[in-house]
């Protein structure tokens, strides 16, 4: 069931990207580097990538909208298996709850977003156009 619009994704990307930009010091684990550093890390690179998809809300249009959401439930996978993968998992759940829940929340999203509202990638319509031309 696709019940969340790409322009909606975009948004609700943004916000999320900078929810994981700002946690580390609004939750307290700041000093946990490995925690701190990934979801820093993971904010950043969630914000880049709602920019560039072609939701009618991104400003550069570069990413297709479906490869930008394989993009998201991996990146929500990633972000879900930090707290393991760089041993953080034992420390309060302050520092490894928000990633295991934040990592649900992004592939959860992004597995029930349409993509009927996605425009063309930056610059493919001139290429479509010469093809076109050509036959």
């Amino acid at each position: 069931m696709k019940i969340i619009s790409s322009r909606t994704h975009t948004y609700i990307g943004a916000v999320v990207g900078v929810v994981l930009v700002v946690a580390p010091w609004v939750l307290g684990f700041d000093e946990i580097t490995a925690a701190t550093a990934s979801a820093v890390g993971v904010g950043l690179f969630v914000i880049v990538n709602e920019m560039l998809t072609t939701s009618p809300a991104a400003p550069l249009k570069m990413v297709p909208m479906r490869i930008h959401l394989v993009l998201d439930v991996v990146t929500g996978i990633f972000l879900l298996a930090t707290p393991w993968l760089f041993r953080f998992s034992d420390e309060d759940a302050n520092a490894w709850v928000p990633h295991v829940v934040v990592g649900v929340l992004i592939a959860g999203y992004a597995l029930v977003t349409d993509t009927s509202d996605a425009v063309q990638a930056a610059g493919t319509d001139g290429l479509d156009t010469a093809r076109r031309n050509n036959r």
